[in-house]
């Protein structure tokens, strides 16, 4: 079956005159698509005939809803979503005073063995594909009835792994005939795959470039991300300095705070050494503890002293608010605990 969502709008109008069709057919099926249907039959200015074609030769991918935890302290809502394949991942809807932001997982578990991190302690099971991505955000624009003015893509996955379908899935989400969320509203986050950030500078896109740093040297960020083992820190730093000049677009390090591994005085310094002089900001990120891992979140008193650290030496620093705290907010928990059950 032809995945019809992940067409692009020149996609389906080559597709649909294929099939015999007038062209102004492909955009009234474009616009009934990033509605959010997910059957030909609400298809309603588009002859029966032409509903009965597409059915039997395309499929609409949706995302159905299978559990949504809603934070009694913030209203955060975390989804567990199902795909047609009886796959599931995770999805956050965040209310912020600057208008709503959605987090969307990029696959089906993750590859990346991050300690940290639930989404990955299953592995890989595969990609999502671009309409999968779509469907994510339907589902939840379906179940608030709420507008959407922000994406990161932070859930489950490394978003640059699964690289030609999240490029796909950023030129569909910013058409205009679609969601038409521009892309300066949208982060994308990565542990730190230096072949895809060159590759993406490539693409020049005003998108925001999210890199988990999470330590200042191997040997600490190689004990909690096997990925640097592969792209080593220096490498790292270096391509995010090359990307920043080919796209002249600012980079986020994302830090997580953990007890006694990545939030000593020493890194601080450290990090500031790493960073200096580089136009970048960082977001430090109290760890959200996992059952799965004996990871401890940094105290209160540590992150201050951290930050304070970290701007003596002129760097931007922020700390990420903690939102769902009491809703499995950690990435990739709540899938886990699905699994299990």
């Amino acid at each position: 079956m032809t995945d019809i969502l992940s067409m692009t709008f020149d996609e389906l109008t080559k597709y649909v005159i294929g099939k015999g069709h007038p062209k102004f057919r492909a955009q009234q099926i474009f616009l009934w698509l990033h509605k959010g249907i997910s059957s030909f039959d609400e298809m309603k200015n588009i002859p029966k005939s032409l509903q009965t074609e597409l059915s039997e030769s395309c499929c609409i991918n949706f995302a159905e809803r299978v559990r949504c935890q809603i934070s009694k302290q913030d209203e955060t809502r975390k989804y567990l979503l199902k795909f047609l394949d009886g796959n599931c991942v995770e999805a956050v809807f965040m209310k912020y005073n600057h208008g709503n932001t959605v987090c969307i997982s990029t696959q089906v578990g993750c590859r990346m063995g991050c300690t940290f991190c639930a989404s990955t302690k299953n592995g890989l099971v595969r990609n999502l594909l671009p309409s999968e991505m779509l469907a994510e955000l339907f589902a939840i624009i379906k179940d608030t009835g709420e507008k959407i003015s922000n994406i990161v893509l932070m859930g489950s996955g490394e978003p640059l792994d699964n690289y030609d379908n999240v490029i796909k899935f950023l030129s569909l989400v910013n058409d205009e005939r679609g969601l038409n969320i521009g892309l300066r509203h949208i982060s994308l986050s990565t542990c730190g795959l230096c072949d895809k950030i060159e590759r993406l500078a490539k693409e020049n896109l005003p998108i925001t470039l999210s890199v988990s740093l999470h330590a200042p040297t191997d040997e600490a960020r190689s004990a909690i991300m096997p990925v640097n083992k592969a792209y080593g820190v220096k490498r790292l730093i270096g391509t995010c300095k090359a990307y920043f000049e080919q796209t002249s677009r600012r980079i986020s390090f994302e830090y997580t705070m953990i007890d006694g591994k990545t939030d000593t005085l020493s890194q601080a310094k450290e990090l500031s050494e790493l960073l200096s002089g580089f136009p970048c900001h960082i977001n430090l990120i109290p760890l959200n503890k996992i059952s799965e891992g004996d990871l401890m979140p940094s105290s209160h008193e540590s992150i201050q002293k951290f930050k304070a650290c970290l701007e003596k030496s002129g760097l931007t620093v922020t700390v990420r608010r903690s939102l769902g705290s009491d809703i499995d907010a950690a990435c990739g928990q709540l899938r886990q605990n699905y699994i299990k059950n």
